[in-house]
């Protein structure tokens, strides 16, 4: 029921073949945390597959990180992962709820990531497999529990990153202002030119001041069928990394 897979930077991945993959927003989250900071602690709300940590740790975005699962077979096969991979001594994963999880002795970590359940708990099609309806309804917490959370573990100044639904993305930000996480850099996703978005990536910092970088979007592929990459993405997949001007906004002033 298991096979492994050589992913993205070389990592491999235990997969269960008749469970939760991982597919691009996963591997946009992991790119969309900023490379010009050094988070040194870092958590991650529904671990998953696990491979989010992974590549955050892979690509020297944070020097550590627990991943939070729900489901414990999961968290198992991330703490499996992690040693697969020679990053058990930096990945952690913990069993564990959300709306649960208590200060580590640690204390306040500098970055929280997150690809949170997207659907209400009785919205949509609800999957057979109990593993898949978990990941993607808010049967153990909805948006506003993990920004509650995220306030409560975050250093002050601390970042969120989260990638979401767009149908959904006011009340990803109405949870992360009624918890003091001020969202300060904002970009779209679409499949094609002519698609409309269909994720969007946020990143917020824990008593911000306001001001929103509102990115260029983010186009996938340059046809309609989706099938072949965008410049800018297979740059994003092959650097594990945005260009410069989705991080940095840009100060030069425009001519008129």
């Amino acid at each position: 029921m298991e096979r492994i897979d050589i992913v993205n930077d070389n990592i491999r991945l235990i997969v269960r073949t008749e469970g939760l993959v991982y597919g691009t927003d996963a591997l946009l989250l992991a790119s969309y945390i900023d490379p010009s900071r050094k988070y040194r602690r870092a958590l991650e709300y529904g671990g998953g597959t696990g491979i989010v940590s992974l590549l955050a740790l892979s690509r020297g975005r944070a020097d550590e990180v627990t991943a939070l699962e729900v489901q414990e077979e999961y968290a198992s096969l991330i703490a499996r992962d992690a040693q697969l991979n020679g990053l058990a001594d930096r990945l952690f994963a913990l069993h564990a709820d959300v709306r649960e999880y208590e200060v580590s002795p640690e204390g306040a970590v500098d970055l929280i990531f997150t690809n949170p359940p997207y659907m209400k708990a009785t919205s949509g099609k609800a999957n057979d497999e109990d593993e898949k309806n978990i990941a993607r309804h808010e049967i153990f917490g909805t948006i506003y529990s993990f920004l509650e959370s995220a306030k409560t573990h975050l250093k002050y100044g601390g970042a969120f990153v989260c990638v979401y639904r767009t149908d959904r993305l006011i009340d990803l930000i109405d949870a992360m202002r009624e918890n003091k996480i001020e969202p300060k850099r904002m970009t779209f996703v679409h499949a094609n030119a002519k698609a409309r978005p269909s994720m969007v990536l946020v990143e917020g910092r824990l008593g911000g001041g306001e001001g929103l970088l509102v990115t260029s979007p983010l186009i996938l592929y340059q046809d309609e069928e989706n099938t072949v990459y965008t410049e800018v993405m297979q740059r994003i997949l092959d650097e594990g990394k945005f260009p410069e001007e989705y991080y940095i906004q840009n100060k030069r002033k425009e001519t008129v």
